[in-house]
């Protein structure tokens, strides 16, 4: 009889989860999206201002063709945002990577 993957890899509950490198920067990055997938978010908040209110900041904003930026989304999948956050994370002490990546 043939043995599953998990059987294979290990009895018990401490079984090793597969790196997915589509998902993930490394292996660290994924066992960090493991620690924080428990995260819960608050959604933006929506600020409208009127035309005639902070007009610099305003014309800055369309001056930097920024105005998609400031809007925030109707919706997001919170997973597509851990799995920001987790290969975001620095791997090394010291090492600011700063470089990150979300599929799709």
């Amino acid at each position: 009889m043939k043995r599953s993957r998990k059987e294979a890899a290990g009895e018990g509950s401490s079984t090793t989860l597969e790196f997915d490198g589509h998902r993930f920067r490394s292996a660290e990055h994924q066992q960090r999206f493991e620690a924080i997938k428990g995260w819960s978010f608050h959604r933006e908040r929506r600020i409208q201002l009127r035309e005639d209110e902070y007009t610099n900041f305003q014309e800055e904003i369309a001056h930097r063709h920024w105005t998609t930026l400031v809007t925030p989304m109707a919706k997001f999948d919170p997973e597509i945002v851990l799995e920001f956050y987790a290969n975001a994370w620095p791997t090394e002490e010291g090492v600011q990577d700063m470089r990150s990546w979300v599929r799709g």
